[in-house]
């Protein structure tokens, strides 16, 4: 259902793109209309094989599909959003009717230049971002504890073994004494590589590695990459708890959205904290949500993901309206909040403006 929509977006897009190019001075003087129309018609249809190739399929084509596809996705949405501000301006031609043919020609200038800088963004290794957080009853023995976090991997055909090894690299370089994977380490199309698991199994910490489910994660309607990352020896908190010192508590839930999406009417969080021991607890969820609510069962730090930071600017203003929370570091009645953009990037290769993260966390007494 999601594709469908996509595509439908999608077209509408292409439509509207390539009706207003084609009244661009520039393109009429140098490009038959009919040339530019057609050119916009192959690529959309180069973009729905591709949507509807790449489910199930692996392989240099299906690599090449999906690269494609996703990638001008992102352009075409970045060459719609100036076009689209010089039409609200102009009125769509009515107004300023001399200078708006000239003003869109501008616009896709301006497109263009954004997917580039997309591209940049998107193909850096991400950084690692720093974070000191002060917790309430935390012993001694902790101050000063390293986590390292990661999240939306989004590991498959796009981001592979080389990419991973170089990640887990960075992760160890912080000689981390917790390790936290924040979900959708897997892009969900297909069995994951076996490569991939035994790179995952190479991150390690004195007092573990510890993951949650993304909604990646249930693609397709179930959750056997679980047993995949059982495999890596990265120990799942599936609404559970577990003391990994005495009076320092590690919860985690699976991915509230799926279970939304599912009609689920489990309480996660509340079945991840029950009956756990007094002391400093950090709480794992894929999905920023329920914050208020762990806010006031006690809960310390939040380390949540799934947003991308809104990945392509200006998505973050939309992806802001389901998930108030979008990225960086917030304060929720006395607990602290960290929402990561994410290691990895879904769909295109592209990020605007900020490139990918690696969270590490300090904790302090």
């Amino acid at each position: 259902m999601f594709g469908y929509i996509l595509i439908s977006v999608l077209t509408l897009l292409h439509i509207y793109v390539f009706g207003r190019a084609a009244s661009v001075p520039f393109l009429k003087r140098f490009v038959h209309r009919n040339l530019l129309l057609w050119f916009g018609v192959a690529l959309w249809g180069i973009f729905v094989f591709a949507i509807l190739f790449r489910h199930g399929e692996s392989g240099t084509l299906a690599t090449v599909l999906e690269l494609f596809g996703m990638n001008w996705m992102a352009i075409l949405f970045l060459l719609c959003v100036p076009l689209l501000a010089v039409d609200l301006v102009t009125g769509f031609g009515f107004l300023l009717s001399r200078f708006a043919p000239s003003l869109r020609g501008w616009a896709l200038v301006l497109g263009v230049s954004l997917s580039v800088v997309a591209f940049i963004q998107g193909f850096r290794p991400p950084a690692v971002v720093s974070y000191d957080v002060r917790l309430p009853g935390i012993s001694q023995e902790m101050d000063g504890t390293v986590i390292v976090a990661m999240s939306d991997l989004h590991l498959g055909s796009l981001l592979g073994e080389n990419w991973l090894a170089k990640r887990v690299d960075q992760v160890q370089a912080e000689q981390p004494d917790l390790i936290f994977l924040l979900g959708d380490l897997f892009e969900g199309h297909g069995t994951p590589q076996g490569s991939l698991i035994q790179e995952l199994g190479r991150l390690s910490a004195p007092l573990g590695v510890w993951a949650v489910l993304g909604n990646h994660e249930f693609h397709g309607g179930g959750d056997g990459n679980s047993v995949l990352i059982d495999e890596a020896g990265i120990q799942l908190l599936r609404d559970r708890w577990v003391e990994v010192s005495p009076g320092f508590v590690v919860a985690g839930v699976d991915d509230l959205t799926s279970s939304r999406r599912s009609g689920s009417d489990v309480d996660h969080v509340s079945k991840a904290l029950a009956g756990r021991p007094p002391g400093t607890t950090v709480f794992l969820s894929h999905t920023p949500w329920e914050f208020e609510k762990l806010a006031r069962a006690g809960v310390g730090l939040m380390l949540s993901a799934h947003t991308h930071g809104g990945q392509i600017w200006p998505f973050g203003y939309l992806v802001r309206i389901f998930y108030p929370l979008l990225a960086g570091r917030y304060e929720v009645e006395g607990m602290s909040v960290i929402v990561s953009r994410g290691a990895g990037t879904w769909g295109p290769r592209m990020r605007l403006w900020h490139r990918g993260e690696i969270l590490r966390v300090t904790l302090r007494r």
